[in-house]
Protein backbone atom coordinates (compact mmCIF):
# COMPACT_ATOMS: atom_id res chain seq x y z
CA UNK A 1 0.00 0.00 0.00
CA UNK A 2 1.54 3.29 -1.09
CA UNK A 3 1.01 6.07 1.43
CA UNK A 4 1.60 3.71 4.33
CA UNK A 5 4.84 2.35 5.74
CA UNK A 6 2.74 -0.68 6.79
CA UNK A 7 4.64 -0.76 10.07
CA UNK A 8 4.00 0.51 13.56
CA UNK A 9 6.30 0.85 16.53
CA UNK A 10 5.24 -0.41 19.96
CA UNK A 11 7.24 0.67 23.01
CA UNK A 12 6.60 -0.63 26.53
CA UNK A 13 8.34 1.75 28.90
CA UNK A 14 7.74 -0.49 31.90
CA UNK A 15 9.64 -3.44 30.45
CA UNK A 16 11.85 -1.71 27.93
CA UNK A 17 10.48 -3.84 25.11
CA UNK A 18 10.51 -2.36 21.61
CA UNK A 19 8.57 -4.15 18.90
CA UNK A 20 8.06 -3.38 15.24
CA UNK A 21 4.72 -4.72 14.06
CA UNK A 22 3.06 -4.98 10.69
CA UNK A 23 0.18 -2.60 10.13
CA UNK A 24 -3.16 -4.26 9.46
CA UNK A 25 -3.92 -2.92 6.00
CA UNK A 26 -7.61 -3.82 6.23
CA UNK A 27 -7.94 -1.66 9.35
CA UNK A 28 -5.85 1.06 7.77
CA UNK A 29 -8.32 1.36 4.92
CA UNK A 30 -11.34 1.06 7.18
CA UNK A 31 -10.19 3.94 9.42
CA UNK A 32 -7.97 5.76 6.85
CA UNK A 33 -5.01 6.34 9.21
CA UNK A 34 -4.00 9.09 11.64
CA UNK A 35 -6.85 10.05 13.94
CA UNK A 36 -9.15 7.26 12.77
CA UNK A 37 -6.73 4.35 13.03
CA UNK A 38 -5.30 5.56 16.35
CA UNK A 39 -8.82 5.88 17.77
CA UNK A 40 -9.58 2.28 16.80
CA UNK A 41 -6.34 0.98 18.31
CA UNK A 42 -6.85 2.92 21.55
CA UNK A 43 -10.43 1.61 21.79
CA UNK A 44 -9.18 -1.95 21.40
CA UNK A 45 -6.24 -1.75 23.77
CA UNK A 46 -7.55 0.07 26.84
CA UNK A 47 -10.65 0.16 29.00
CA UNK A 48 -12.14 3.61 28.27
CA UNK A 49 -12.89 3.92 31.98
CA UNK A 50 -9.19 3.84 32.86
CA UNK A 51 -7.48 6.62 34.81
CA UNK A 52 -5.60 8.60 32.12
CA UNK A 53 -2.45 8.50 34.25
CA UNK A 54 -2.59 4.71 34.71
CA UNK A 55 0.46 3.11 33.12
CA UNK A 56 -1.90 0.89 31.08
CA UNK A 57 -3.19 3.93 29.21
CA UNK A 58 -1.70 4.32 25.75
CA UNK A 59 -0.50 7.43 24.01
CA UNK A 60 -0.40 7.03 20.23
CA UNK A 61 1.46 9.24 17.76
CA UNK A 62 -0.12 8.65 14.36
CA UNK A 63 0.50 9.85 10.83
CA UNK A 64 -1.89 9.48 7.90
CA UNK A 65 -1.42 8.10 4.39
CA UNK A 66 -0.79 11.59 3.01
CA UNK A 67 1.55 12.76 5.81
CA UNK A 68 4.91 13.60 4.27
CA UNK A 69 3.59 13.14 0.74
CA UNK A 70 3.59 15.55 -2.18
CA UNK A 71 0.11 16.74 -1.17
CA UNK A 72 -0.01 20.36 0.03
CA UNK A 73 0.11 20.96 3.80
CA UNK A 74 0.90 17.32 4.55
CA UNK A 75 2.87 17.87 7.74
CA UNK A 76 0.19 16.82 10.22
CA UNK A 77 0.14 14.05 12.80
CA UNK A 78 -2.16 13.16 15.71
CA UNK A 79 -1.63 12.43 19.41
CA UNK A 80 -4.41 10.12 20.63
CA UNK A 81 -4.95 8.99 24.22
CA UNK A 82 -7.50 9.34 27.02
CA UNK A 83 -7.67 12.95 28.20
CA UNK A 84 -6.85 13.73 31.83
CA UNK A 85 -8.60 17.09 31.47
CA UNK A 86 -11.95 15.99 30.09
CA UNK A 87 -12.07 12.21 30.50
CA UNK A 88 -13.00 11.98 26.81
CA UNK A 89 -10.91 10.61 23.99
CA UNK A 90 -8.07 13.03 23.32
CA UNK A 91 -7.05 13.48 19.74
CA UNK A 92 -4.75 16.44 19.33
CA UNK A 93 -3.26 17.59 16.03
CA UNK A 94 0.04 19.24 15.20
CA UNK A 95 1.98 20.32 12.14
CA UNK A 96 5.60 21.19 11.44
CA UNK A 97 8.01 18.50 10.28
CA UNK A 98 8.00 15.79 12.94
CA UNK A 99 5.19 13.70 11.41
CA UNK A 100 6.78 13.45 7.94
CA UNK A 101 10.11 12.54 9.57
CA UNK A 102 8.44 9.61 11.36
CA UNK A 103 7.11 8.39 8.02
CA UNK A 104 10.58 8.68 6.49
CA UNK A 105 11.91 6.57 9.36
CA UNK A 106 9.51 3.84 8.26
CA UNK A 107 6.67 4.01 10.78
CA UNK A 108 3.02 4.98 10.43
CA UNK A 109 2.50 5.32 14.15
CA UNK A 110 4.00 4.77 17.60
CA UNK A 111 2.11 3.18 20.49
CA UNK A 112 3.58 4.02 23.90
CA UNK A 113 2.46 1.99 26.90
CA UNK A 114 3.71 1.42 30.43
CA UNK A 115 5.77 3.82 32.50
CA UNK A 116 9.50 4.25 32.82
CA UNK A 117 10.91 4.27 36.34
CA UNK A 118 12.99 7.32 35.45
CA UNK A 119 12.91 10.11 32.85
CA UNK A 120 13.63 8.77 29.38
CA UNK A 121 13.31 9.64 25.72
CA UNK A 122 12.86 7.62 22.58
CA UNK A 123 15.48 7.81 19.82
CA UNK A 124 14.50 6.67 16.32
CA UNK A 125 17.04 6.59 13.51
CA UNK A 126 15.32 4.72 10.72
CA UNK A 127 15.06 1.13 12.02
CA UNK A 128 17.31 1.74 15.04
CA UNK A 129 15.08 2.47 18.03
CA UNK A 130 16.40 3.02 21.56
CA UNK A 131 15.07 4.12 24.94
CA UNK A 132 17.59 6.59 26.36
CA UNK A 133 18.12 8.35 29.67
CA UNK A 134 16.58 11.83 29.90
CA UNK A 135 17.55 12.87 33.43
CA UNK A 136 19.55 15.85 32.18
CA UNK A 137 16.63 17.06 30.05
CA UNK A 138 13.96 16.76 32.75
CA UNK A 139 12.88 20.17 33.98
CA UNK A 140 14.22 21.95 30.92
CA UNK A 141 12.08 24.36 28.94
CA UNK A 142 11.01 23.27 25.47
CA UNK A 143 13.56 25.29 23.46
CA UNK A 144 16.53 24.31 25.62
CA UNK A 145 15.54 20.64 25.72
CA UNK A 146 15.10 20.64 21.94
CA UNK A 147 18.54 22.14 21.35
CA UNK A 148 20.20 19.71 23.78
CA UNK A 149 18.49 16.69 22.21
CA UNK A 150 19.52 17.79 18.72
CA UNK A 151 23.09 18.18 19.92
CA UNK A 152 23.04 14.65 21.34
CA UNK A 153 21.52 13.29 18.14
CA UNK A 154 24.46 14.78 16.20
CA UNK A 155 22.20 15.32 13.23
CA UNK A 156 20.73 18.77 12.51
CA UNK A 157 18.05 17.15 10.33
CA UNK A 158 16.58 15.18 13.24
CA UNK A 159 13.17 16.28 14.50
CA UNK A 160 12.25 16.63 18.17
CA UNK A 161 8.90 16.12 19.89
CA UNK A 162 9.04 17.06 23.56
CA UNK A 163 7.10 18.07 26.65
CA UNK A 164 7.94 21.01 28.85
CA UNK A 165 7.82 21.26 32.65
CA UNK A 166 4.01 21.50 32.52
CA UNK A 167 3.79 17.98 31.12
CA UNK A 168 6.36 16.69 33.60
CA UNK A 169 4.26 18.05 36.46
CA UNK A 170 1.12 16.39 35.00
CA UNK A 171 -0.54 19.76 34.44
CA UNK A 172 -3.94 19.06 32.91
CA UNK A 173 -3.43 21.76 30.27
CA UNK A 174 -0.07 20.40 29.09
CA UNK A 175 0.62 20.13 25.39
CA UNK A 176 3.03 18.08 23.30
CA UNK A 177 5.45 20.33 21.39
CA UNK A 178 7.46 19.62 18.24
CA UNK A 179 9.91 21.68 16.20
CA UNK A 180 10.00 24.02 19.24
CA UNK A 181 6.84 25.94 18.41
CA UNK A 182 4.31 23.52 16.93
CA UNK A 183 1.81 22.13 19.45
CA UNK A 184 -0.53 19.21 19.82
CA UNK A 185 -2.12 21.55 22.25
CA UNK A 186 -5.49 20.47 23.52
CA UNK A 187 -6.88 17.93 26.03
CA UNK A 188 -3.79 17.57 28.23
CA UNK A 189 -1.93 15.07 26.05
CA UNK A 190 1.41 16.37 27.36
CA UNK A 191 0.44 15.31 30.87
CA UNK A 192 -0.13 11.72 29.72
CA UNK A 193 3.34 11.72 28.18
CA UNK A 194 4.71 13.10 31.42
CA UNK A 195 2.91 10.45 33.47
CA UNK A 196 4.99 7.87 31.60
CA UNK A 197 8.25 9.74 32.35
CA UNK A 198 8.70 10.20 28.61
CA UNK A 199 10.36 13.54 27.88
CA UNK A 200 10.79 13.35 24.13
CA UNK A 201 10.81 11.40 20.88
CA UNK A 202 13.68 12.27 18.55
CA UNK A 203 13.27 11.04 14.98
CA UNK A 204 15.54 10.91 11.95
CA UNK A 205 14.43 9.18 8.80
CA UNK A 206 16.04 8.92 5.37
CA UNK A 207 13.46 6.84 3.54
CA UNK A 208 11.42 8.01 0.57
CA UNK A 209 7.67 8.08 0.07
CA UNK A 210 6.72 7.32 -3.53
CA UNK A 211 3.12 7.83 -4.72
CA UNK A 212 1.07 4.93 -6.06
CA UNK A 213 0.57 6.65 -9.41
CA UNK A 214 3.04 9.39 -10.23
CA UNK A 215 1.25 10.71 -13.31
CA UNK A 216 -2.14 10.79 -11.59
CA UNK A 217 -0.55 12.45 -8.55
CA UNK A 218 0.95 15.23 -10.68
CA UNK A 219 -2.38 15.85 -12.38
CA UNK A 220 -4.42 15.89 -9.18
CA UNK A 221 -1.97 18.08 -7.29
CA UNK A 222 -1.82 20.57 -10.14
CA UNK A 223 -5.57 21.10 -9.81
CA UNK A 224 -5.51 21.14 -6.01
CA UNK A 225 -2.72 23.70 -5.82
CA UNK A 226 -4.54 25.87 -8.34
CA UNK A 227 -7.61 25.94 -6.08
CA UNK A 228 -5.48 26.88 -3.06
CA UNK A 229 -3.79 29.65 -5.03
CA UNK A 230 -7.12 31.06 -6.21
CA UNK A 231 -8.85 31.03 -2.83
CA UNK A 232 -8.85 34.39 -1.02
CA UNK A 233 -8.31 32.84 2.42
CA UNK A 234 -5.49 30.44 1.53
CA UNK A 235 -3.71 32.68 -0.99
CA UNK A 236 -4.05 36.11 0.65
CA UNK A 237 -5.57 36.27 4.13
CA UNK A 238 -3.59 33.52 5.87
CA UNK A 239 -0.22 34.16 4.14
CA UNK A 240 -0.42 37.91 4.75
CA UNK A 241 -1.62 38.03 8.35
CA UNK A 242 -1.61 34.43 9.56
CA UNK A 243 -4.56 33.04 11.48
CA UNK A 244 -4.84 36.40 13.28
CA UNK A 245 -6.38 37.81 10.10
CA UNK A 246 -9.60 36.70 11.80
CA UNK A 247 -9.39 39.14 14.73
CA UNK A 248 -11.13 42.08 13.07
CA UNK A 249 -13.40 39.83 10.98
CA UNK A 250 -14.79 37.99 13.99
CA UNK A 251 -14.93 41.09 16.17
CA UNK A 252 -16.88 43.06 13.57
CA UNK A 253 -19.29 40.12 13.29
CA UNK A 254 -19.95 40.51 17.02
CA UNK A 255 -18.91 37.01 18.07
CA UNK A 256 -15.47 37.79 19.55
CA UNK A 257 -15.79 36.54 23.16
CA UNK A 258 -14.73 39.27 25.55
CA UNK A 259 -13.99 39.19 29.30
CA UNK A 260 -14.86 35.52 29.74
CA UNK A 261 -17.77 35.64 27.27
CA UNK A 262 -19.54 38.43 29.17
CA UNK A 263 -19.50 40.39 25.92
CA UNK A 264 -18.90 39.50 22.28
CA UNK A 265 -17.30 42.68 20.94
CA UNK A 266 -13.87 43.95 22.03
CA UNK A 267 -13.73 47.71 21.66
CA UNK A 268 -9.94 47.88 21.10
CA UNK A 269 -9.45 44.72 19.07
CA UNK A 270 -7.69 46.69 16.34
CA UNK A 271 -4.72 47.12 18.71
CA UNK A 272 -4.18 43.36 18.90
CA UNK A 273 -4.94 42.30 15.35
CA UNK A 274 -3.08 40.33 12.73
CA UNK A 275 -2.37 43.58 10.94
CA UNK A 276 -0.58 45.05 13.97
CA UNK A 277 1.28 41.78 14.55
CA UNK A 278 2.58 41.91 10.97
CA UNK A 279 3.51 45.59 11.22
CA UNK A 280 5.33 45.56 14.56
CA UNK A 281 6.59 42.08 15.38
CA UNK A 282 6.66 39.85 12.29
CA UNK A 283 10.09 38.72 11.10
CA UNK A 284 8.95 36.32 8.39
CA UNK A 285 6.27 33.82 7.45
CA UNK A 286 6.77 30.19 8.43
CA UNK A 287 5.44 27.14 6.59
CA UNK A 288 4.98 23.60 7.84
CA UNK A 289 6.07 20.67 5.67
CA UNK A 290 4.93 21.01 2.07
CA UNK A 291 2.64 23.94 2.79
CA UNK A 292 1.97 26.64 0.16
CA UNK A 293 -0.04 28.74 2.64
CA UNK A 294 2.70 29.57 5.19
CA UNK A 295 0.39 30.98 7.87
CA UNK A 296 2.99 30.66 10.67
CA UNK A 297 4.35 33.87 12.19
CA UNK A 298 8.04 34.06 13.11
CA UNK A 299 8.05 37.02 15.49
CA UNK A 300 10.51 38.94 17.61
CA UNK A 301 10.07 40.65 20.97
CA UNK A 302 12.52 41.69 23.70
CA UNK A 303 15.33 40.55 21.42
CA UNK A 304 13.96 37.02 21.40
CA UNK A 305 12.73 35.34 18.23
CA UNK A 306 9.68 33.14 18.59
CA UNK A 307 6.59 31.97 16.73
CA UNK A 308 3.02 33.14 16.97
CA UNK A 309 0.71 34.03 18.43
CA UNK A 310 -2.01 32.26 16.49
CA UNK A 311 -5.54 33.70 16.34
CA UNK A 312 -6.93 31.55 19.16
CA UNK A 313 -3.99 32.42 21.42
CA UNK A 314 -4.23 36.09 20.62
CA UNK A 315 -7.94 36.06 21.47
CA UNK A 316 -7.55 34.03 24.68
CA UNK A 317 -5.06 36.50 26.13
CA UNK A 318 -6.42 39.73 24.65
CA UNK A 319 -10.19 40.11 24.30
CA UNK A 320 -11.03 37.26 26.64
CA UNK A 321 -8.86 38.81 29.34
CA UNK A 322 -9.70 42.40 28.36
CA UNK A 323 -6.07 43.12 27.38
CA UNK A 324 -5.17 45.19 24.31
CA UNK A 325 -1.40 44.98 24.78
CA UNK A 326 -0.04 42.81 21.94
CA UNK A 327 3.47 42.68 23.41
CA UNK A 328 2.06 41.13 26.61
CA UNK A 329 0.09 38.59 24.58
CA UNK A 330 3.27 37.54 22.75
CA UNK A 331 5.14 37.16 26.04
CA UNK A 332 2.34 35.04 27.52
CA UNK A 333 2.33 32.91 24.38
CA UNK A 334 6.09 32.43 24.69
CA UNK A 335 5.75 31.14 28.25
CA UNK A 336 3.13 28.66 27.08
CA UNK A 337 5.41 27.42 24.31
CA UNK A 338 8.35 27.08 26.68
CA UNK A 339 6.47 25.29 29.46
CA UNK A 340 4.30 23.32 27.03
CA UNK A 341 0.82 24.68 27.79
CA UNK A 342 -2.36 24.81 25.71
CA UNK A 343 -2.68 28.53 25.03
CA UNK A 344 -6.46 28.42 24.55
CA UNK A 345 -7.14 26.72 27.87
CA UNK A 346 -4.46 28.72 29.71
CA UNK A 347 -5.77 32.08 28.56
CA UNK A 348 -9.40 31.06 29.06
CA UNK A 349 -8.68 29.84 32.58
CA UNK A 350 -7.03 33.15 33.47
CA UNK A 351 -10.12 34.94 32.06
CA UNK A 352 -12.38 32.79 34.22
CA UNK A 353 -10.22 33.57 37.27
CA UNK A 354 -10.39 37.27 36.45
CA UNK A 355 -14.18 37.22 36.49
CA UNK A 356 -14.15 35.29 39.76
CA UNK A 357 -11.63 37.73 41.26
CA UNK A 358 -13.56 40.83 40.22
CA UNK A 359 -16.77 39.33 41.65
CA UNK A 360 -15.05 38.69 44.99
CA UNK A 361 -15.14 34.89 44.67
CA UNK A 362 -11.34 34.60 44.61
CA UNK A 363 -9.94 36.76 47.42
CA UNK A 364 -6.81 38.92 47.06
CA UNK A 365 -5.10 37.13 49.95
CA UNK A 366 -5.43 33.78 48.17
CA UNK A 367 -3.16 34.64 45.29
CA UNK A 368 0.61 35.05 45.18
CA UNK A 369 0.95 37.14 42.05
CA UNK A 370 -0.51 40.11 40.19
CA UNK A 371 -4.18 40.93 40.83
CA UNK A 372 -6.39 38.93 38.48
CA UNK A 373 -8.06 41.94 36.90
CA UNK A 374 -9.40 42.24 33.38
CA UNK A 375 -7.06 44.39 31.31
CA UNK A 376 -3.91 43.52 33.25
CA UNK A 377 -0.93 42.86 30.97
CA UNK A 378 1.18 41.86 33.95
CA UNK A 379 -1.38 39.27 35.02
CA UNK A 380 -1.58 37.36 31.73
CA UNK A 381 2.21 37.11 31.47
CA UNK A 382 3.06 36.20 35.05
CA UNK A 383 0.14 33.82 35.60
CA UNK A 384 1.03 31.98 32.41
CA UNK A 385 4.52 31.43 33.77
CA UNK A 386 3.21 30.33 37.16
CA UNK A 387 0.74 27.93 35.54
CA UNK A 388 3.54 26.35 33.51
CA UNK A 389 5.68 25.97 36.60
CA UNK A 390 2.69 24.81 38.70
CA UNK A 391 3.79 27.43 41.19
CA UNK A 392 1.59 28.73 44.01
CA UNK A 393 -1.92 29.69 42.90
CA UNK A 394 -0.72 28.94 39.37
CA UNK A 395 -0.96 25.23 40.18
CA UNK A 396 -4.67 25.69 40.85
CA UNK A 397 -5.16 27.58 37.60
CA UNK A 398 -3.29 24.83 35.76
CA UNK A 399 -6.13 22.42 36.52
CA UNK A 400 -8.27 24.32 34.03
CA UNK A 401 -11.23 26.65 34.36
CA UNK A 402 -13.83 24.00 35.13
CA UNK A 403 -12.06 22.56 38.17
CA UNK A 404 -11.14 26.06 39.33
CA UNK A 405 -14.71 27.36 39.14
CA UNK A 406 -16.18 24.14 40.53
CA UNK A 407 -13.93 24.33 43.59
CA UNK A 408 -15.41 27.75 44.38
CA UNK A 409 -18.98 26.59 43.73
CA UNK A 410 -19.45 28.49 40.46
CA UNK A 411 -18.89 25.95 37.66
CA UNK A 412 -21.15 28.03 35.42
CA UNK A 413 -18.36 30.62 35.13
CA UNK A 414 -16.18 28.10 33.29
CA UNK A 415 -16.72 28.67 29.57
CA UNK A 416 -16.08 25.06 28.67
CA UNK A 417 -17.73 21.97 27.20
CA UNK A 418 -16.85 18.61 28.71
CA UNK A 419 -14.26 20.52 30.79
CA UNK A 420 -12.36 21.71 27.68
CA UNK A 421 -12.29 25.49 27.35
CA UNK A 422 -14.17 27.05 24.44
CA UNK A 423 -12.24 28.85 21.70
CA UNK A 424 -12.60 32.25 20.05
CA UNK A 425 -16.14 32.33 18.62
CA UNK A 426 -19.24 33.19 20.64
CA UNK A 427 -21.89 30.60 19.67
CA UNK A 428 -24.74 32.96 20.47
CA UNK A 429 -24.02 34.57 17.12
CA UNK A 430 -23.15 31.40 15.21
CA UNK A 431 -25.74 28.71 15.86
CA UNK A 432 -24.02 25.96 13.87
CA UNK A 433 -20.69 26.54 15.61
CA UNK A 434 -22.45 26.31 18.98
CA UNK A 435 -24.02 22.98 18.08
CA UNK A 436 -20.59 21.73 17.02
CA UNK A 437 -19.11 22.83 20.37
CA UNK A 438 -21.76 20.98 22.34
CA UNK A 439 -21.44 17.74 20.39
CA UNK A 440 -17.67 17.67 19.85
CA UNK A 441 -16.17 14.38 20.97
CA UNK A 442 -13.28 16.07 22.74
CA UNK A 443 -15.20 18.98 24.27
CA UNK A 444 -15.11 22.71 23.51
CA UNK A 445 -13.32 22.67 20.18
CA UNK A 446 -13.53 24.59 16.90
CA UNK A 447 -11.46 22.22 14.75
CA UNK A 448 -13.76 19.23 14.89
CA UNK A 449 -16.15 21.02 12.52
CA UNK A 450 -15.36 24.62 11.63
CA UNK A 451 -18.84 26.04 11.01
CA UNK A 452 -17.37 29.55 11.07
CA UNK A 453 -16.37 28.84 7.47
CA UNK A 454 -19.94 28.85 6.08
CA UNK A 455 -21.56 30.94 8.82
CA UNK A 456 -19.09 33.84 8.68
CA UNK A 457 -16.61 33.42 5.83
CA UNK A 458 -19.15 32.14 3.30
CA UNK A 459 -17.16 29.01 2.40
CA UNK A 460 -18.25 26.86 0.63
CA UNK A 461 -21.45 28.97 0.72
CA UNK A 462 -22.89 31.66 2.93
CA UNK A 463 -25.25 30.52 5.69
CA UNK A 464 -27.42 32.69 7.91
CA UNK A 465 -25.50 32.42 11.17
CA UNK A 466 -28.57 33.07 13.30
CA UNK A 467 -30.78 30.54 11.53
CA UNK A 468 -31.34 27.03 12.91
CA UNK A 469 -32.50 25.57 9.62
CA UNK A 470 -30.24 22.85 8.24
CA UNK A 471 -27.52 23.41 10.85
CA UNK A 472 -27.60 19.82 12.13
CA UNK A 473 -26.93 18.60 8.59
CA UNK A 474 -24.04 21.01 8.15
CA UNK A 475 -22.49 20.15 11.52
CA UNK A 476 -22.55 16.42 10.83
CA UNK A 477 -21.05 16.92 7.36
CA UNK A 478 -18.24 19.14 8.66
CA UNK A 479 -17.48 16.80 11.57
CA UNK A 480 -17.24 13.77 9.29
CA UNK A 481 -15.08 15.54 6.70
CA UNK A 482 -12.79 16.90 9.40
CA UNK A 483 -12.31 13.37 10.76
CA UNK A 484 -11.19 12.36 7.26
CA UNK A 485 -8.76 15.28 6.88
CA UNK A 486 -7.21 14.56 10.30
CA UNK A 487 -6.88 10.90 9.37
CA UNK A 488 -5.23 11.66 6.03
CA UNK A 489 -2.51 13.74 7.68
CA UNK A 490 -3.41 17.04 6.01
CA UNK A 491 -3.97 20.52 7.42
CA UNK A 492 -7.57 21.55 7.98
CA UNK A 493 -6.87 24.93 6.38
CA UNK A 494 -6.82 23.25 2.99
CA UNK A 495 -10.59 22.80 3.36
CA UNK A 496 -11.12 26.53 2.80
CA UNK A 497 -10.27 25.82 -0.83
CA UNK A 498 -10.89 22.09 -1.28
CA UNK A 499 -13.88 19.75 -1.10
CA UNK A 500 -14.35 16.07 -0.27
CA UNK A 501 -13.75 15.03 -3.88
CA UNK A 502 -10.32 16.70 -3.84
CA UNK A 503 -9.27 14.67 -0.79
CA UNK A 504 -10.62 11.55 -2.49
CA UNK A 505 -8.57 12.21 -5.62
CA UNK A 506 -5.37 12.88 -3.67
CA UNK A 507 -5.80 9.73 -1.61
CA UNK A 508 -6.43 7.53 -4.65
CA UNK A 509 -3.49 8.94 -6.59
CA UNK A 510 -0.94 9.02 -3.78
CA UNK A 511 -1.91 6.02 -1.64
CA UNK A 512 -3.76 3.99 -4.24
CA UNK A 513 -7.24 2.56 -3.94
CA UNK A 514 -10.74 3.01 -5.22
CA UNK A 515 -12.16 5.49 -2.74
CA UNK A 516 -15.33 7.33 -3.69
CA UNK A 517 -16.52 10.52 -2.06
CA UNK A 518 -19.23 8.52 -0.28
CA UNK A 519 -16.90 5.81 1.05
CA UNK A 520 -14.47 8.45 2.28
CA UNK A 521 -17.19 10.36 4.15
CA UNK A 522 -18.51 7.04 5.47
CA UNK A 523 -15.06 6.51 7.00
CA UNK A 524 -15.31 9.93 8.64
CA UNK A 525 -18.71 9.03 10.06
CA UNK A 526 -17.29 5.70 11.28
CA UNK A 527 -14.49 7.50 13.10
CA UNK A 528 -16.90 10.00 14.69
CA UNK A 529 -19.18 7.25 15.98
CA UNK A 530 -16.25 5.22 17.31
CA UNK A 531 -15.11 8.26 19.31
CA UNK A 532 -18.65 8.66 20.62
CA UNK A 533 -18.74 5.02 21.74
CA UNK A 534 -15.37 5.47 23.50
CA UNK A 535 -16.72 8.47 25.41
CA UNK A 536 -19.91 6.66 26.43
CA UNK A 537 -17.86 3.75 27.77
CA UNK A 538 -15.65 6.27 29.58
CA UNK A 539 -18.73 7.65 31.36
CA UNK A 540 -19.02 10.84 29.29
CA UNK A 541 -22.76 10.63 28.69
CA UNK A 542 -25.07 12.60 26.35
CA UNK A 543 -25.89 14.94 29.24
CA UNK A 544 -22.46 16.43 28.59
CA UNK A 545 -23.61 17.67 25.15
CA UNK A 546 -24.30 21.13 26.49
CA UNK A 547 -23.08 24.71 26.54
CA UNK A 548 -22.41 26.99 29.52
CA UNK A 549 -25.68 28.43 30.82
CA UNK A 550 -24.49 31.98 30.07
CA UNK A 551 -24.60 31.23 26.36
CA UNK A 552 -28.11 29.81 26.57
CA UNK A 553 -29.68 32.35 28.92
CA UNK A 554 -27.81 35.68 28.72
CA UNK A 555 -28.24 37.58 25.44
CA UNK A 556 -25.16 39.22 23.96
CA UNK A 557 -25.33 42.71 25.52
CA UNK A 558 -24.00 44.83 22.67
CA UNK A 559 -22.37 44.85 19.26
CA UNK A 560 -23.47 43.39 15.90
CA UNK A 561 -24.93 40.24 17.50
CA UNK A 562 -26.73 42.03 20.33
CA UNK A 563 -29.72 40.27 21.84
CA UNK A 564 -28.95 36.72 20.70
CA UNK A 565 -28.59 33.50 22.73
CA UNK A 566 -27.84 30.00 21.55
CA UNK A 567 -30.77 27.66 20.84
CA UNK A 568 -29.15 24.33 21.66
CA UNK A 569 -32.36 22.76 23.00
CA UNK A 570 -33.93 23.04 19.56
CA UNK A 571 -30.86 21.96 17.59
CA UNK A 572 -29.67 18.96 19.62
CA UNK A 573 -32.60 16.63 18.82
CA UNK A 574 -32.19 17.47 15.13
CA UNK A 575 -28.51 16.59 15.36
CA UNK A 576 -29.12 13.25 17.08
CA UNK A 577 -31.67 12.37 14.39
CA UNK A 578 -29.29 13.38 11.61
CA UNK A 579 -26.63 11.17 13.16
CA UNK A 580 -28.96 8.18 13.28
CA UNK A 581 -28.76 8.08 17.08
CA UNK A 582 -31.66 7.58 19.45
CA UNK A 583 -33.39 10.47 21.21
CA UNK A 584 -30.96 10.21 24.12
CA UNK A 585 -27.93 10.62 21.86
CA UNK A 586 -26.83 6.98 21.80
CA UNK A 587 -25.73 5.52 18.43
CA UNK A 588 -28.32 2.95 17.39
CA UNK A 589 -27.45 -0.65 16.68
CA UNK A 590 -28.54 -0.16 13.09
CA UNK A 591 -26.18 2.79 12.66
CA UNK A 592 -23.23 0.92 14.15
CA UNK A 593 -23.99 -2.09 11.98
CA UNK A 594 -24.20 0.12 8.91
CA UNK A 595 -20.78 1.57 9.73
CA UNK A 596 -19.33 -1.87 10.54
CA UNK A 597 -18.25 -0.96 14.06
CA UNK A 598 -20.62 -3.20 16.04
Amino acid sequence: MAGYCVRLLRVNLSTGEINKENLDTVLAKKFVGGRGLATYLLSQEIDPGIDPFDSANRIIFATGPLTGSRAPASGRYMVVTKSPLSGTIASSNSGGFWGPELKRAGFDLIIIQGKSDKPCYLSIKNSIVEIKDAEKYWGKLVSEATDMLLEEAQDPKARVLVIGPAGEKLTLLASVMNDKYRAAGRSGVGAVMGSKNLKAIVVRGTGTLAPANLDATKEVLKEVRKKIQENEVTSKGLPTYGTSVLVNVINETGIYPTRNFQQAYFETADKVSGEVLAEKYLVRNVACFGCPIACGRHSSIDGVECEGPEYETLWAYSANCGVDDLAAVIRANNWCNEYGLDTISAGATIACAMEMYEKGIIKPDEIDGPPLKFGSSEAIVEWSRKMGAAEGFGAKLALGSYRLAEEYGVPELSMSVKKLELPAYDPRGAQGQGLQYATSNRGGCHVRGYLISPEVLGLPEQLDRFSLEGKAVWVKAFQDLTAVIDSLGLCLFTSFALGAHDYRDMLNAIAGGDWTTDTLLDAGERIWNLERIFNLKAGVLPEADKLPSRLLEEPIPDGPSKGHVHHLAELLPQYYKERGWDEQGIPSGAKLSQLDIV
